[in-house]
């Protein structure tokens, strides 16, 4: 019997023999270094893994392609410019086996999908394209020449360009983004939803509304000058571990560190560096001075607070506020303080769930600073009113001057390593119209103005058969995406579906009536084209834009560049490829930059500036006081507290990652830093709340939520007691995707609401 979309999108429900243990007080250190040498003799050659780690990260090698925490301006460690989850990366991306024909003769698209995602992942490199023909059971063998016919073909026999839907990984080169999207744009249509509209959107639209640029404006080296750096909504110890190490810097220079979040993370406990072998003789360096264990979603109660206690202090007679920087610099002072004082300072304590005593530690750490640093992630930007919560710590930065001087400023953590520099590149539904009227002046087409499909609306649009195409460059949409049975249905809803990847996930099971994939090298491998071997560039999470070189012979002579995949595709699809190069741009990547340094600003001489071992950095006016908002100033906001109050019996939800996982790559099953081992589909529970519940350790149970009158439910979780606050609960994403609701996001920006989700929880 043929699998549905829904059911080729489940994750595996067979447990896997769950460990508990007692949450370690340290990370990093000999845990991370044995996890490294496991990932490297279990699934690399060798002789590659040597090369990798000689040249990943450092001046002259390649980026990594898993987080963009930025390398440093001047020298690199030569015991390894990287971390054990970047190279969880690498064993994921160079691993020694490769996937043909044979593979899939013998697996049909429905046995691959009863894999876990972890079997996926780890099942090979793809050795070259494959096509799924309608009504087929197995991805078989196709040329290259075919497939990019049958995808040309299947956008010119489209009535409207708008029924085709172009996604964007961030792990996507600053070349082949910014060729994308002209592509697409040449096409017809701004359809160009990317992994920013998942996760940092909320970022991006709070900060271009405060303070005039989406991205943050701190550099590396603020943090090392920095007095207090708040992480919030964060676990670096996972998802950015080098960013460790800049912390420790702060710390030994006098900085103190303060870590707000539901979870109470090990990477903000204490850090061993293995790269100081002194550090790991003597234990390693305490991180955060104080822990903020804040209930999901109750930061803009728990900063109102904060803001409500300094307020008072200021009427008091302390001299908190930096006035000068306030009156020469931001607008809209006196509208934010007579909003702040509307609300009673009680019911933002309870709201955030934090104690009176807690906040008042954070408040006198406040006062005492001035060069103030605030990070955040995802904590932050997956609830529906993500944006007040990004515009609510701009508040705070901005009362005590804290931005645009050492030391100071906005710190949102991006995810993929070229998660930013895409954005930059014009990967954006909805561009600004100087940007597109460059791109017209340019090219001689005019882009379509109006704003294109988000993923939210990528995913509704082909749910509503309103788009019938999509194709996908990187990533793993379907495992990504929220309400994983909606997403599902809506890509089979689908005539063609095309993932352009590296090697297989959820994603390609779970196809239109016709799928193709289109391997490509990955970001080690070598990229050899007729002008000879060529350097790409990507842009960090500080904005720097450096050099990228793979090192690697590719590990099949049937793949191609993402450059020229999306050159192919262009000159097979485009009716008119108007005054576009794209013979050119395939055959010497430094045309391709050519071009963006006319269009983009902060890229002039932009192959000159590759040249920069270390990199160049963008123009950010927040980093030095000059606010592109319409009163030049920065901004002052008026934000809500989340009214939002759990029934009996709720709880509220969030997803998280564990330690042996980056975005929806799962590379193993063990999340160490929590002490949970051998599985995934658990639920991390308060022990009142589940002595309360009636409950036990380990239990089977099933997750519910119900949104605007939609049920949705995922079975077969084990319970697991943690330090999380009461009435909250946290899972692994994508294995809870499927409770989040498709119609809940964050207001102008539609990041989904992955990190508050109210659920109940019943046994099975």
């Amino acid at each position: 019997m043929k699998l549905s979309a829904k059911e080729k999108a489940a994750t595996s429900e067979i447990f896997t023999n769950l460990k508990i243990t007692e949450v370690p007080k340290n990370s990093v250190g000999l845990g991370a270094l044995n996890s490294v040498f496991k990932q490297v003799n279990t699934y690399m050659n060798p002789v590659d893994a040597i090369k990798i780690m000689s040249k990943l990260n450092q001046k002259g090698g390649f980026d990594c392609p898993g987080c963009a925490w930025p390398d440093p301006d001047d020298e690199r460690t030569t015991l390894g410019e990287f971390c054990e989850n970047g190279m969880k990366a690498m064993a994921e991306e160079a691993q020694n086996t490769i996937i043909g024909s044979d593979f899939f003769k013998k697996y049909s698209v429905d046995m691959l999908s009863c894999w876990s995602d972890f079997e996926l992942g780890k099942s090979g490199r793809l050795a070259g394209p494959l096509f799924l023909p309608e009504g087929g059971s197995h991805y078989e063998p196709i040329s290259w020449e075919a497939a990019f016919e049958k995808i040309g073909s299947t956008l010119k026999t489209l009535k409207d360009p708008n029924q085709a839907v172009f996604y964007t990984s961030g792990r996507t080169t600053n070349e082949a983004a910014f060729l994308y999207q002209l592509f697409v744009r040449a096409y017809g249509t701004s359809n160009l939803p990317d992994c920013s509209n998942m996760c940092h959107e909320a970022s991006g639209k709070a900060l271009t509304e405060t303070l005039g640029i989406g991205k943050g404006s701190v550099t590396l080296d603020d943090f090392y000058k920095a007095d207090l750096v708040m992480v919030i909504g964060q676990n670096p110890g996972t998802n950015h571990p080098r960013m460790l190490s800049a912390l420790e810097k702060c710390k030994e220079h006098g900085g103190e560190i303060i870590a707000i979040n539901p979870l109470q993370e090990v990477g903000l406990v204490k850090f061993t560096n293995p790269q100081r072998p002194l550090k790991l003789l003597k234990g390693g360096t305490d991180i955060a001075d104080l822990y903020v264990p804040v209930t999901i979603n109750g930061d803009v109660a728990l900063f109102k607070a904060i803001m409500l206690q300094l307020v008072a202090k200021e009427a008091g007679g302390a001299a908190i506020f930096d006035h000068v920087f306030i009156e020469e610099h931001t607008h809209g002072y006196d509208a934010f303080i007579n909003d702040l004082k509307r609300y009673n300072y009680d019911d933002c304590v309870r709201k955030s769930g934090v104690s009176d005593e807690v906040i008042s530690e954070i408040v006198a750490k406040v006062i005492k600073h001035e060069r103030i640093i605030i990070c955040w992630a995802m904590g932050l930007t997956q609830h529906e009113n993500a944006v007040d919560n990004i515009r609510e710590l701009v508040n705070l930065l901005l009362l005590k001057g804290s931005i645009g001087k050492e030391g100071a400023g906005t710190c949102p953590v991006r995810g993929h390593s070229n998660v930013q520099g895409d954005r930059t590149m014009g990967i954006w539904e909805a561009a600004p119209q100087a940007f597109l009227d460059k791109l017209e002046g340019k090219y001689g087409f005019k882009p379509v103005a109006n704003h294109g499909y988000s993923v939210i609306d990528a995913i509704t649009a082909m749910h509503d058969k309103k788009a019938s195409v999509f194709i996908g460059m990187g990533g793993n949409f379907l495992s990504a995406a929220p309400d994983t049975n909606y997403t599902a249905e809506a890509m089979s809803y689908c005539d063609l579906t095309v993932h352009i990847s590296t090697k297989l996930n959820r994603s390609h099971l779970v196809t239109g009536k016709e799928a193709l994939i289109l391997p490509c090298l990955g970001r080690s491998e070598k990229d050899v084209q007729k002008s000879g071997e060529q350097v790409q560039s990507v842009e960090n999470s500080m904005g720097i834009v450096s050099a990228t070189k793979g090192i690697l012979t590719p590990c099949s002579d049937n793949l191609l560049s993402e450059v020229a995949i999306v050159c192919q595709l262009a000159m097979a699809s485009l009716k008119d490829s108007f005054s576009i190069n794209w013979q050119g741009y395939q055959t010497d990547y430094s045309l391709i930059r050519n071009d963006i340094q006319t269009l983009i600003k902060g890229f002039e001489n932009y192959n000159q500036q590759l040249k920069n071992p270390a990199g160049f950095y963008l123009p950010n006016g927040a980093r030095i006081r000059q606010f592109n908002t319409p009163s030049g100033k920065a901004l002052f906001s008026v934000n809500k507290v989340s009214e939002r109050v759990l029934k009996e019996g709720e709880f509220m939800m969030m997803t998280i990652r564990s330690h042996d996982q980056f975005n929806t790559t799962i590379y193993g099953l063990d999340d160490r830093y929590r002490g949970v081992f051998n599985e995934r589909r658990v639920v991390f529970m308060n022990a009142e709340d589940i002595k309360q519940r009636g409950f036990v350790a380990k239990q089977i149970v099933s997750i519910t939520s119900e949104y605007k009158g939609v049920t949705r439910k995922a079975d077969a979780f084990k319970i697991v007691p943690y330090d999380i606050p009461r009435n909250c609960c946290a899972t692994y994403f994508p294995e809870a995707n499927v409770l989040v609701p498709i119609d809940s996001y964050a207001h102008t920006a539609k990041t989904p609401s992955s990190k508050s989700v109210v659920v109940w929880i019943s046994a099975l």
